[in-house]
């Protein structure tokens, strides 16, 4: 399936992806990766580093609320069966997600970033304003060796970023307590409203069934 946005996106079926997306104005003109970083892979993770290390800007992520917001929003959409969600982090002003779709990745993504938008500008105090980057950054994984590896890089950012000396200290993130996480999500009105929106089995993707998150054989 290839996602058109400013960028042609290829989501390969029944394929592991590494999703992440930042706050509007995150990503500014001067962090764009020098010329020097030539590979994909290697821009990413520049840029990557430019927003852990950043102390301006919009870091609305540190707030409790909105954090909680999308940490529930994640975890309802794997009770609903919309994906499986294998890990995750909610940083300061971007998110990573390591999942398998269930429906067409870019409708997910268009819901996820449009409902925890409204429902964060709410708590802001704003209205109509941009809340999430347009473009997302997406790979689907090749094997199960990656999948370990992208598994490790998302759970060990804040501890990459200095903000906790283990991952499991960190308390948006899957390393986190699991059942409060999700016991949370089963009151995320935010979250029931955006994956009611989604509809199942579109676009050749299948039936939406809940399942267990597990890495690739």
């Amino acid at each position: 399936m290839l996602s058109v946005r400013r960028l042609p996106h290829l989501y390969p079926q029944d394929r592991w992806l590494f999703l992440t997306w930042s706050l509007h104005g995150a990503v500014r003109p001067y962090r764009f990766p020098p010329p020097h970083k030539a590979s994909a892979g290697q821009a990413f993770v520049w840029l990557d580093h430019q927003l852990d290390i950043a102390r301006a800007g919009p870091l609305f992520l540190r707030q409790e609320a909105i954090a909680r917001l999308v940490v529930e929003s994640l975890h309802r959409g794997a009770e609903l069966g919309h994906y499986e969600l294998a890990s995750f982090v909610v940083m300061a002003n971007h998110v990573h997600v390591l999942l398998l779709p269930k429906v067409p990745p870019s409708r997910l993504l268009k819901s996820l970033k449009g409902c925890t938008a409204r429902e964060a500008n709410r708590l802001l105090g704003r209205t109509g304003e941009p809340f999430w980057q347009r473009e997302s950054y997406d790979h689907w994984v090749r094997d199960a060796r990656e999948w370990r590896r992208i598994e490790f890089y998302i759970e060990n950012n804040p501890v990459k970023a200095g903000l906790v000396s283990r991952a499991e200290e960190y308390r948006w993130s899957s390393k986190w307590s699991v059942d409060t996480s999700v016991d949370a999500a089963r009151t995320s009105a935010c979250a029931t409203n955006y994956f009611d929106s989604a509809t199942p089995g579109a676009g050749g993707w299948g039936d939406a069934r809940p399942t267990t998150a597990s890495a690739p054989r």
